[in-house]
């Protein structure tokens, strides 16, 4: 008898990742077996960082953690997940709005692809100031985002 390993994507655009989306990967870590961050393409948008700078900051934020995959893939998620053989997608909720959010994509995701499981962790309150779109607000005004990042990470190296 084998026993199936518990994968779950953690899908996102992370322009750039935070703290918050680190805290979020690590509780997902007692959960599932392994995490496969998944890196939304959408070519019609332009960020902060470009997709490939988001996969390399990402991948050294977990260069020590063989539990951790970082992919980028374009395309419905609930497609990705089956993809990648997932059995749940992590979202991560900092307040109402976020919830709200969620529940209407878990719900349509639900209709769409019924074997998958939508996991929502709450933020850890420390970190849940903390949006992607704040810490590209900050940095445009010539700021240190050193204290949004994970440990170690300096932005300059991925822009």
């Amino acid at each position: 008898m084998s026993i199936m390993e518990r994968i779950a994507i953690f899908p996102g655009s992370f322009d750039p990742f935070t703290r918050g989306h680190a805290a979020l990967v690590d509780e997902a870590l007692r959960l599932f077996d392994r995490i496969i961050i998944g890196i939304g393409n959408n070519t019609s948008k332009h960020g902060l960082l470009t997709v490939e700078n988001r996969k390399r900051l990402i991948d050294d934020v977990y260069a020590t953690e063989p539990r951790v995959d970082v992919v980028i893939y374009t395309g419905l998620t609930g497609e990705f997940a089956e993809q990648v053989g997932a059995c749940a997608i992590i979202r991560g909720v900092r307040n109402t709005t976020d919830f709200e959010y969620e529940r209407t994509m878990e719900a349509t995701n639900h209709r769409i692809y019924p074997a998958l499981t939508t996991v929502m962790l709450f933020t850890p309150a420390v970190v849940a100031d903390i949006s992607s779109s704040t810490v590209r607000e900050v940095l445009a005004f010539g700021r240190s985002v050193e204290e949004f990042l994970p440990d170690g990470i300096e932005i300059n190296k991925y822009l």
